[in-house]
């Protein structure tokens, strides 16, 4: 019986992955559903997609809230369907905060892309961050992985702009572009968070404002101050004002020379490791999580009434033995 229930789950979710590779965008968006929801289904989905993924280009687009991420998202998205003709194929992954009602995504970036909606060769979606720090949520690799295998030839993640835990889109981009704009805080702001040591382009949003200009030396002058590495890529400072369009042929043209960087000097495939690794070690340490909770609510009632020391207490739940 239980035999005969697993091949038809199976069959349902080879089915599944027919759609979606088909270009079933229904189909798609159940399955970063279940990933969502973490569904018990999703370890089987992702094993059956996992010889299909590799191909897709990942560009996370980062910065303070305000500085425009959504309009040169949508703007990103118009240049690359232009460029790559009828057949390219973008998918959008914005983070959203989550609503303090519903628990979902709050939609408004969704809201700003709405001359994409009838285009059946872009595919939106919102998901709510559930809390998840770093600006991305929890489940955003899984569905980059689902995307890629679902056959988009460019996948843009746009983060929730939560300001100085922005940081972990560097280790799921392959390409990170850092959004500024004049008046919403300068560059040295910007270094304290952090942000600027995960970028691979910098985007000076709304370059028709009083002070963009400053905005772009404070930035020279900050990539001046950093060490260079033979052979290493120097961050370019695009102007740009997203509204209009304008400076986006310029940042598509320095995607590019990134892109072609990445492949020739090998730093692609170190980064798509370090991204399997840090994959790898952050669900095994939810599993343990969920595998002790009992037992370290147990020793922890005992570290907090002073019977047994923090130390002692990792080494207990690790099985190790204590001096």
């Amino acid at each position: 019986m239980a035999d005969t229930a697993e091949a038809e789950t199976q069959s349902t979710t080879k089915a599944e992955l027919d759609r979606v590779r088909a270009g079933d965008t229904r189909a798609l968006a159940r399955l970063i559903s279940l990933v969502e929801d973490e569904s018990p289904r999703v370890r089987s989905v992702i094993k059956e997609l996992l010889p299909h993924t590799g191909g897709a280009r990942i560009i996370g687009l980062t910065g303070s809230p305000g500085v425009g991420k959504s309009t040169l998202t949508g703007a990103l998205v118009r240049a690359f369907r232009a460029a790559g003709g009828p057949g390219a194929r973008v998918a959008v992954l914005a983070v959203d905060p989550t609503s303090p009602f519903t628990g979902g995504a709050l939609l408004g970036d969704r809201i700003r892309m709405q001359e994409h909606a009838t285009d059946d060769q872009v595919f939106i979606r919102s998901m709510a961050s559930r809390g998840h720090l770093g600006g991305l949520a929890a489940s955003t690799p899984q569905a980059i992985r689902v995307l890629d295998a679902a056959g988009f030839e460019l996948i843009i993640i746009e983060t929730v702009g939560v300001g100085q835990a922005e940081v972990a889109i560097a280790s799921l981009a392959d390409s990170v572009m850092v959004l500024l704009a004049p008046g919403m805080g300068d560059a040295i702001q910007a270094a304290k968070a952090g942000i600027l040591e995960v970028a691979d382009m910098f985007v000076v949003n709304k370059a028709d404002k009083p002070d963009s200009q400053q905005v772009v030396r404070d930035l020279r002058n900050m990539i001046a101050l950093a060490d260079p590495v033979e052979g290493g890529w120097k961050p370019p400072i695009i102007s740009a004002v997203a509204v209009r369009g304008e400076g986006i042929d310029e940042l598509l043209s320095q995607l590019d020379a990134h892109w072609s960087w990445l492949n020739s000097s090998g730093e692609l495939a170190r980064r798509r490791q370090a991204r399997a690794r840090e994959e790898i070690a952050a669900l095994a340490f939810a599993a343990l999580r969920g595998r002790m909770a009992g037992r370290v609510e147990e020793l922890a009632s005992q570290v907090a009434d002073g019977t047994l020391d923090p130390f002692q207490a990792a080494d207990e739940l690790l099985g190790r033995p204590t001096d």
